[in-house]
């Protein structure tokens, strides 16, 4: 098959060409800069063709994908900055790149009659409550401007094509850019106290367990909306950092707080990111690792890179 990845230059995209290439797959990678600016660790994405798209651009969307002609277009590129998408010199520009630019893919894949995995997020429920959302609930109500574009990105694509995969993700991290982890351990090791909030309750999802799972879904035709994050049970963030100092050998003390106690945050975050994940064994699919075996692999990968 013939898979394009937009945002390979993010921590998704980079692990999901990886994959599809292992399996014999053509991987074109893409992203807004004219050369790859990812990672440069040696792998293949490093080694895949590489195109410069600007989704936010119809034309340019439109003469790109029917060039390469994709059998899937897996779209992990987006506006992730969470916090900066509040201000008001940025809302268009999130809403063009995570709503319109869905929107312009979505349209070229439905003219390729092509397939469509689109990545998107917790945040476009509600974070109230206690229960886990279910890949197929439509009680919509984002808390801010990034969870508003990325729902109307999920619309985009329910509404324009048939072949279609939406898969709501939770606390990413990879080794191609910045995340949690990688923060919390450079936190760790200059700090002796560590404040941490205990009520915003999720599960993990490590890029590199994902993009196996995305891949497997190219390779299916099991349309429709899911979750994915690692297994391993929900946490808080303070129970991932106690995790995350465990696995790393780090000794900072880390104190539990409430999100109101730490503050800071300039964007409403979801106090409930549970995402029901039975719809993917239910439809054949193999669920992701643990969380905690996937720190304990991620911690090696970047140790690897400090070597």
């Amino acid at each position: 098959m013939k898979i394009l990845v937009t945002g390979v230059a993010g921590q998704l995209g980079h692990d999901c060409i990886n994959e599809l290439i292992s399996r014999g797959h053509i991987g074109i990678g893409s992203d807004i800069a004219p050369k790859y600016s990812g990672i440069a660790d040696g792998s293949a994405v490093t080694k895949a063709s590489y195109v410069s798209m600007d989704i936010t651009d119809k034309a340019r969307v439109e003469d790109v994908l029917t060039q390469i002609k994709p059998d899937v277009v897996i779209h992990c590129a987006a506006w992730t900055a969470v916090d900066a998408a509040e201000d008001d010199d940025k809302k268009e520009q999130v809403y063009a790149i995570n709503a319109t630019g869905t929107k312009n893919i979505a349209a070229v894949c439905k003219q390729l009659d092509c397939k469509m995995i689109y990545i998107s997020t917790d945040y476009v429920f509600d974070g109230q409550g206690e229960m886990p959302w279910e890949p197929d609930c439509k009680a919509y109500s984002p808390l801010n401007v990034y969870g508003e574009t990325k729902l109307a990105g999920e619309l985009a694509v329910c509404e324009t094509l048939d072949k279609y995969f939406i898969v709501r993700i939770a606390w990413v991290f990879g080794v191609n850019g910045k995340n949690f982890i990688k923060t919390m351990i450079n936190v760790g090791k200059t700090h002796d106290t560590v404040k941490v909030v205990n009520d915003q309750i999720g599960t993990p999802t490590y890029t590199f367990d994902l993009a196996r799972l995305l891949i497997d879904m190219c390779e299916s035709d099991k349309y429709g909306c899911y979750h994915a994050t690692n297994e391993g049970g929900y946490i808080s963030w303070y129970d991932f950092t106690c995790e995350i100092y465990a696995q790393a050998g780090i000794s900072a003390n880390v104190l539990p707080v409430s999100t109101a106690e730490y503050g800071l945050s300039k964007a409403a975050r979801p106090f409930n990111s549970r995402l029901d994940k039975s719809k993917l064994t239910a439809n054949g699919f193999t669920p992701l690792p643990t969380w905690q075996n996937a720190v304990a692999r991620y911690l090696k990968e970047l140790e690897k890179q400090e070597l």
